[in-house]
């Protein structure tokens, strides 16, 4: 690149500045709603193509919004059995290696 041509655009750059986000090239980090509302769309027409090619009209549309309140509970679920298996991986441990002394909680 000629150095006049360098010059111009490296000026531009600096009057324009372009966000950091776009000189990295990532994009901004999206939230849990965000991404859940893109894995539904993503779930909903790949089950409408997969179903729609085998059972035709008969299966009917699934919904985005039903697909979204699926994810939902599952995750809700997901962390409850995040909390139980803490405690039941706590209660064996602690069976497994007593404690040394009594006053451990």
């Amino acid at each position: 690149m000629h150095s006049g041509n360098f010059m111009q655009a490296y000026q531009r750059a600096e009057r324009e500045k372009p966000a950091a986000e776009f000189i990295a090239g990532r994009r901004p980090e999206p939230t849990l709603d965000e991404a859940r509302d893109e894995l539904a769309e993503a779930i909903t027409r790949i089950l409408d193509s997969l179903l729609n090619d085998r059972y035709g009209p008969l299966f009917g549309k699934i919904g985005q919004p039903a697909v979204t309140e699926f994810l939902k509970g599952w995750e809700n679920t997901l962390s409850r059995a995040k909390g139980d298996f803490t405690l039941l991986t706590q209660e064996l441990l602690d069976r497994a290696i007593p404690p040394r002394s009594r006053k451990r909680k």
